[in-house]
């Protein structure tokens, strides 16, 4: 974890942005773990926004892509009784706090813009607690893609997998070829990543079944084994380094060609583009083979934790900063994901930013897009937790499929 303070020395000033004012050299604490180098231009954005309405930012960075090791920061910093003034946060984790009554309120800010009509319902169910707003989505991430180096995609006949059975004949093209079929971090977030794509291709209703609604029956099928048989089939197109591995640097092994494909949320976008490369020419973006017309998404929130009173002008001014049409666009073209908002244009977008958005439209309207299993809009953090768990180390051999069913089952009812 590493500090920095930017402090800018002006004159008084009142900054009104969306009606809500600052004073000059007032501060926002920010906690999060976008420390990637994508991830990191994209939080810029923001933190530029912010400096040019007099609020000076307080970086609180702690690495980690699923942010486990924020989240215990996070606890130790609240329970010293110092929050900090903003924190990301994934789903479920924020309802958590919101429940403790740890969140401030923004619902001034929220009115006075419109929140309840442009934010997506499904987002507004970890916005919003108790019919109050406690947090501002800055994006909506969808995890169920796949990146994969043009050039290899080209050797290997140029055709995108449409089911999981050319995806196994890719892989196999891409281990003649001598590079390494899946790029992958042995971490499990990332397994887990892995798993929700693999079981959504199974059927939107098994997914719902099994990570929504926690049906037994779903968890301890037939279909699970099934899934559990073709992580095994991927993990033997993984590499032998892949252990504790972070999650841009498997994107970065795509981007250079010593790896064919990643299966990861469209954060690694952001790692394509800070690269230079541009999707159709220098890598491909689709959906994992089965998923069409389905998405499974995470949304980046910035939860307001209770600040003392001079500190919420501040709090309120950075609320209404991310969720201004101008910074989501700007914003989520350099990160990679689709706005927060469903009335921003696409028209700054490149061709994967264009296709995320159409995807996140038709998935809403159509009933198939469904909150996160690995990325914590699912299920409480209890819950993928143990779910977790399973899938990795059945994942590394220490269970067969049969084994982690049963296994799954079991973990799934002890943490509900």
């Amino acid at each position: 974890m590493r500090k920095f303070l930017t402090t800018t020395a002006m004159a008084t000033l009142m900054m009104g942005f969306g009606g809500f004012a600052a004073h000059a050299e007032e501060t926002v604490e920010v906690l999060h773990w976008w420390t990637s180098g994508g991830e990191a231009a994209a939080l810029d954005v923001l933190k530029k926004d912010l400096e040019s309405k007099s609020i000076s930012w307080v970086d609180m960075p702690v690495a980690g892509g699923g942010g486990t090791e924020a989240m215990t920061v996070l606890r130790a910093r609240v329970t010293a009784g110092n929050a900090p003034t903003a924190v990301q946060m994934l789903g479920f984790d924020i309802l958590d706090w919101a429940k403790e009554g740890a969140l401030g309120n923004l619902d001034d800010v929220a009115a006075k813009e419109n929140w309840d009509t442009v934010i997506p319902t499904a987002l507004q169910q970890f916005s919003k607690y108790d019919g109050h707003w406690i947090a501002a989505p800055v994006n909506v991430h969808s995890t169920n893609w796949v990146w994969i180096n043009k050039a290899a995609l080209d050797k290997a006949g140029g055709k995108q997998p449409e089911s999981w059975e050319e995806l196994v004949a890719l892989l196999d093209k891409f281990k003649e070829q001598g590079i390494t079929p899946v790029a992958h971090g042995g971490q499990p977030w990332q397994d887990a990543t892995i798993f929700d794509a693999v079981v959504l291709s199974l059927g939107n209703d098994f997914y719902k079944q099994a990570f929504i609604d926690l049906d037994p029956a779903a968890l301890g099928s037939d279909k699970m084994k099934e899934a559990f048989d073709r992580m095994t089939k991927l993990r033997s197109y993984v590499d032998d380094n892949f252990s504790g591995r972070d999650w841009n640097l498997a994107s970065a092994m795509v981007i250079e060609g010593t790896a064919g494909a990643q299966f990861m949320g469209d954060w690694a976008k952001g790692e394509f583009v800070k690269a230079g490369k541009v999707p159709g020419e220098d890598f491909v973006c689709m959906r994992f083979p089965g998923t069409q017309g389905s998405v499974t998404f995470n949304s980046d929130q910035f939860a307001m934790f209770k600040v003392a009173d001079e500190k919420v002008p501040a709090q309120l001014v950075m609320a209404s900063a991310i969720e201004n049409p101008t910074f989501q666009s700007a914003f989520n073209v350099v990160k990679g994901s689709a706005p927060a908002r469903t009335d921003v244009s696409d028209e700054a977008f490149d061709a994967c930013g264009k296709k995320a958005i159409a995807d996140l439209a038709e998935a809403n309207t159509d009933g198939s897009l469904f909150g996160s299993m690995a990325h914590g809009h699912a299920n409480p953090a209890s819950v993928k937790n143990a779910i977790y768990d399973v899938v990795t180390r059945q994942f590394n051999g220490d269970m067969s499929s049969e084994e982690a069913v049963t296994e799954l089952v079991a973990a799934v009812a002890a943490a509900q």
